[in-house]
């Protein structure tokens, strides 16, 4: 008795749930095989009294109005711009890269030599990419990309994707930018905040509509059987849609092959001090197994002489054993993707939504926003 069974309660299928049920009346039953609602994005009050995000820190800011204008509908927000530092050489430093990184790394009139150079060549509030700053015809400029490329960025990604420097694509070490501005901030949408009260009220107060069901604790495959003559639902023939945010590969017993992911080990503690760090991330690009600490006090504040930490150590994923996370990106991958993609154009009842179902990454914001045009696409005819 259901129009929609919407697999995964993450953000992309809270969002095309609240929306299909809202909109059009439907019955949509969603389905989780956690034993929780809110994806990724599934956050807790822990023992010290703060709010922990249990797989990692989230932190929301986007430029939509639509995607702000919409989540406000759920949630009142806590205004939280994020600012991160990284320890090189024994000193915790800005990043991204910018003016004010730049004296902290040198000697003052160094320091204002290389601001000159920069913003005479690129002009003010510019973001050049390390690869073109390699290029230049300048020594001390070239130095400095080498710096920021070598003691911030390299090793960094080496151990977030597990691989050895040289042989990390210089397509994707091309992204770092040096920032020509003083601000700090390492997001600048102009919107940035977290849910007051947490992402999973926020995940709850989307749920709670009369029109959708939650069930947790129950993967597709116990309730679903997807193939190109159609799809049933426990055992008969099912003639609503099916909106899946899931792993595609899993979906299919890996018919065209498993699609890999990185992971992460998230390991938590508790430190008996007011503050651990000066901001809430601090990132560890040569230093350490773990790329990053966050410290939660820096983004949900709380009273009390405890702090709440957590270490990240990126490891490959293994399904069944730890999280999928980042799909890694390769032509190879990308391709055995567009077969998933292809079989799933054979079957009309079936629509794909989000990071794992859709294999790229995506913000908060970004599927937020992919979800209620996708939303937008479904009730006006696809």
């Amino acid at each position: 008795m259901v129009d929609y069974i919407v697999v995964g309660a993450g953000f992309a299928g809270a969002v095309l749930a609240e929306r299909i049920a809202e909109r059009d009346d439907n019955k949509v039953l969603v389905i989780e095989r956690r034993d929780h609602i809110g994806g990724n994005c599934f956050d807790f009050m822990d023992e010290n009294g703060i709010i922990r995000h249990k797989y990692g820190p989230h932190l929301f800011h986007t430029n939509s109005r639509r995607v702000v204008d919409y989540l406000s509908a759920f949630t009142r927000w806590h205004k939280y711009e994020h600012e991160v530092l990284a320890s090189v050489d024994g000193k915790n430093i800005p990043i991204p890269f910018n003016i004010n990184t730049l004296y902290e790394v040198y000697p003052t009139d160094k320091a204002k030599r290389l601001e000159d150079k920069l913003i005479g060549l690129y002009g003010k509030g510019s973001k050049i990419p390390i690869l073109e700053l390699k290029k230049t015809d300048d020594e001390e400029l070239r130095a400095l990309s080498h710096y920021i490329y070598e003691k911030i960025f390299v090793n960094y990604t080496a151990k977030q994707w597990g691989m050895r420097p040289e042989d990390i694509d210089p397509a994707v070490t091309a992204r770092v930018p040096v920032s020509l501005s003083r601000d700090d901030r390492y997001f600048t949408d102009s919107f940035q905040a977290v849910p007051q009260d947490g992402y999973t009220r926020l995940f709850e107060s989307m749920f709670d509509h009369p029109n959708i069901e939650v069930e947790l604790n129950r993967s597709a495959s116990d309730v679903l059987d997807i193939t190109e003559n159609g799809i049933k639902y426990l055992g008969r023939p099912f003639h609503g849609r099916v909106i899946f945010t899931g792993m595609i590969d899993e979906l299919f017993e890996d018919q065209f092959g498993r699609l890999p992911y990185r992971s992460l080990r998230l390991d938590f503690e508790t430190v008996s001090k007011e503050l651990f760090q000066e901001k809430a991330v601090v990132n560890y690009p040569n230093d350490h197994d773990y790329t990053r600490i966050t410290e939660f006090k820096h983004i949900h504040p709380a009273e009390t002489k405890k702090t709440t930490l957590l270490k990240e150590y990126p490891q490959a994923y293994i399904r069944g054993k730890n999280t999928p996370y980042y799909p890694i990106f390769t032509d190879e991958n990308q391709q055995r993707y567009e077969k998933y993609k292809e079989f799933v154009a054979n079957i009309p009842n079936l629509i794909l939504a989000g990071r794992l179902a859709e294999y790229r990454y995506y913000d908060m914001d970004d599927i937020i926003l992919r979800a209620l045009e996708l939303s937008d696409e479904i009730l006006h005819g696809m």
